[in-house]
């Protein structure tokens, strides 16, 4: 869990700079916060993980995880069809999400089967 931990904390981080970008050069306020509050939620869920009660609970932050991730996507989808980020910046950002989600998916398909 602590490659997928550190691997969100690494998006956040790209998250946190691409808000900066949005909002300083393209002057967008507020597809840019959600992609923010998404984007970095998947971490601080996977951070209370680590500290579950139960394996239920543990189950349940995975799930949130996984399920801003699937937010963040749809909110880097509209920022490229609006043509607040460049094709590049999405496909880059978009790879790293989809990364995240095959990982999520792996890890709560693990936890269920077990």
């Amino acid at each position: 869990m602590s490659i997928t931990r550190n691997k969100s904390k690494r998006f956040a981080i790209r998250i946190v700079n691409t808000y900066r970008y949005l909002c300083e050069e393209q002057r967008e306020f507020v597809l840019s916060r959600q992609l923010l509050r998404s984007g970095t939620s998947i971490g601080a869920n996977l951070a209370e993980a680590e500290f579950a009660f139960s394996r239920k609970e543990f189950l349940a932050k995975v799930y949130i995880a996984l399920k801003e991730t699937s937010e963040t996507k749809y909110w880097l989808e509209l920022l490229v069809e609006t043509d607040y980020l460049t094709r590049h910046q999405f496909e880059s950002l978009y790879a790293d999400a989809e990364e995240l989600s095959k990982m999520l998916t792996a890890t709560t398909k693990t936890i269920r089967e077990n």
